[in-house]
């Protein structure tokens, strides 16, 4: 048998994203809860991505959120991570509230130990993504965007892991980008 390299990167990326999900799941939960949310999205649907980060851009003037919309469509795949909230009972205050009823009463605050976890999930991805040679970039940008899809709803914080399999990391040395011109 003959494997042709540039013929199974698809195959292999699905793999790959696979095996970096699972590094996310497993990563350590504060008081062992899980709210953590992982999905890869490919092929069409990343063009999908990057339209509503482009949009997002428009709509806040972030210019950056331009140049990561542009930079998406060289990923293979892109890896979202995202985390529920959900309080811990703690009252630690780390969130800047004193405790964790009164932190009910003010959702839009995420809890500080939800964000630590999806801090070591997203770390234990870009790991595994390092140790298995694939061209990755932690994009708060396009987790930012994603809100504004129907998908991962649930969460308050979302960011984003492309991953791409070619001979040039595309996630480095990216110059900034100007809004589209309309034609």
């Amino acid at each position: 048998m003959i494997i042709n390299e540039r013929e199974s990167r698809s195959t292999r990326i699905l793999e790959i994203a696979q095996l970096i999900m699972t590094a996310a799941r497993t990563a350590p939960k504060g008081k062992g809860i899980d709210v953590i949310e992982i999905i890869t999205v490919v092929g069409e649907d990343i063009q999908k991505l990057s339209e509503v980060t482009y949009a997002k851009g428009e709509e806040t003037g972030l210019k950056f959120l331009f140049r990561d919309a542009e930079n998406i469509l060289h990923a293979d795949a892109v890896i979202l991570i995202g985390t529920r909230t959900h309080v811990q009972g703690l009252n630690c205050g780390y969130c800047g509230v004193a405790s964790c009823n009164e932190k009910l009463q003010n959702v839009t605050i995420p809890c500080a130990i939800n964000m630590i976890d999806l801090g070591i999930a997203i770390g234990s991805a870009v790991a595994t993504a390092a140790d298995l040679r694939v061209d990755s970039r932690v994009m708060f940008s396009v987790g930012f965007a994603v809100k504004a899809l129907s998908i991962m709803t649930e969460c308050h914080s979302i960011y984003a892991i492309p991953i791409s399999v070619s001979s040039k990391n595309p996630f480095f040395d990216r110059r900034p980008r100007d809004q589209r011109k309309s034609d």
